[in-house]
């Protein structure tokens, strides 16, 4: 069973194939500037030259289709004949009041465009995606993977804002939460760690990349997350601003005539690290910045690790018992800096931090633990893989033996789940840097083998 997984975005269409029966991924890649001249495609395959070239693509539909005939190249495509694709998934931003993922029908994209507003960013490309899949590969079922799915669980006085309750009922307005499979598949794979059954377990899980999320997750369910209506609530991000006084646009558009919609751009893409910084989204060249003396980078370093460790105490309150801090996506998986900052002096909680471990951890490729044997809350580093949640997902309902999270069992929840792709790329990575084995966890023994 082959499943072509697609990601689309205003001017961008990143897609992903999976092989079900082999359980691995056979490619993947991103088509930009959709919509635009000089659009290209870089595509991927394990063990492979990457392939890189440009063709003109002046809507969604020539870039899915731009996709397929890439997929079917007899010179570097991975399928014989696109009728081998048994489905094509979405991975919808915000999906509203859907608490799993979902076979398209009229209904579903009735919904869809009614909730477009409440990601104006994000869904409408979604759906621009869903009808170009439709167009191109007729007859295929295509499945919709919310990203909002995961957080349904929290409860009203969670989730419900102090405003006035017809925005409520009429507006939708509510804390939704994002990056669900990536935190769906980050507690399931702690309580793995844990030794535990994910129903058992309370964590804390820190989805850091450009965008940002915290989530307390009770007992296998979300109980909090720090994203609203909108991702722009909550942590510092790569270019958002995260928390802030609600009155600061309205003063700023006052005094300086900025625009509504100037106003919004810049609290999503012009603020955050970016802002702070005056240099770079990019933590990488911020943290070296600040290690060479530049206090703007180090201010925008203190601030993001600061707000990152306020949640933490937050929800540890909240959660009244953490089994586990969780990091994973970019920044979580590859900032040892960022970590660091935000895990220190939490004894009082039970978390003994390990800096020597932590800075072990610089891989994206392998389970890491970066507390002290002795801490009674665990921090694992565990790279997400929320191309496994949607393509179960959709397998699980072209099978109709799908359900929501808490009554299906994935395939990761297995202590003995490998993904072989990346063992394979953590062994050439420890063949040149040993000291990756000293944090990372659960590594078989033929990969330990080849430091000896």
């Amino acid at each position: 069973m082959i499943i072509l997984f697609l990601n689309c975005g205003s001017s961008s269409v990143r897609y992903s194939v999976y092989d079900w029966a082999r359980k691995e991924s056979l490619a993947a890649g991103l088509v930009e500037r959709v919509t635009m001249p000089g659009t290209a495609i870089t595509h991927e395959r394990p063990g492979k030259d990457k392939v890189s070239f440009e063709k003109e693509c002046k809507d969604h539909t020539e870039a899915v289709k731009l996709v397929v005939d890439t997929l079917i190249n007899k010179e570097y495509g991975v399928i014989n004949d696109v009728k081998l694709i048994s489905a094509v998934g979405h991975r919808i931003v915000h999906g509203g009041k859907f608490a799993k993922s979902v076979l398209v029908d009229d209904a579903v994209m009735k919904e869809l465009k009614e909730i477009s507003d409440l990601a104006p960013l994000h869904n409408p490309a979604h759906i621009m995606g869903i009808e170009a899949a439709q167009k191109i590969i007729p007859g295929v079922k295509n499945i919709c993977i919310m990203d909002t799915a995961f957080h349904q669980t929290m409860p009203d006085h969670v989730f419900m804002y102090a405003l006035p309750y017809e925005w409520y009922t009429d507006l939708k307005v509510r804390r939704y939460g994002f990056h669900g499979s990536s935190v769906l598949y980050c507690a399931k794979r702690a309580a793995v760690l844990l030794g535990k059954k994910s129903n058992e377990v309370n964590v804390i899980v820190c989805h850091i990349g450009n965008g940002a999320s915290i989530t307390a997750v009770k007992e296998g369910k979300c109980f909090d997350t720090s994203m609203g209506l909108t991702p722009l609530e909550g942590l510092v991000m790569g270019t958002r601003s995260g928390d802030i006084d609600p009155a600061i646009p309205f003063y700023v558009m006052s005094k300086t005539g900025v625009s509504p919609d100037d106003m919004y751009n810049t609290l999503n893409k012009g603020s955050g690290v970016l802002a702070v910084s005056g240099k770079s989204a990019d933590r990488r060249d911020v943290e070296l910045a600040a290690e060479a003396g530049d206090q703007r980078c180090q201010l925008a370093v203190d601030m993001e690790s600061y707000r990152i460790k306020k949640y933490i105490g937050a929800y540890a309150a909240a959660l009244g018992r953490v089994d586990a801090v969780v990091w994973t996506a970019g920044v979580g998986e590859r900032g040892p800096v960022i970590r660091e900052k935000a895990l220190r002096d939490l004894e009082y909680m039970g978390l003994e931090y390990d800096h020597d471990k932590n800075f072990s951890a610089l891989t994206k490729n392998a389970e890491s633990e970066i507390t002290a044997p002795n801490s009674k809350v665990k921090s694992f580093v565990i790279p997400t893989d929320e191309e496994i949640v949607g393509v179960e997902d959709i397998v699980a309902i072209l099978e109709n033996r799908y359900d929501v999270h808490t009554k299906y069992t994935y395939i990761f929840e297995d202590k003995n789940y490998r993904n072989k792709l990346r063992d394979e790329l953590f062994a050439k990575e420890i063949a040149k840097k040993p000291f990756l084995l000293k944090a990372a966890v659960n590594v078989p023994e033929n990969i330990k083998n080849l430091v000896k």
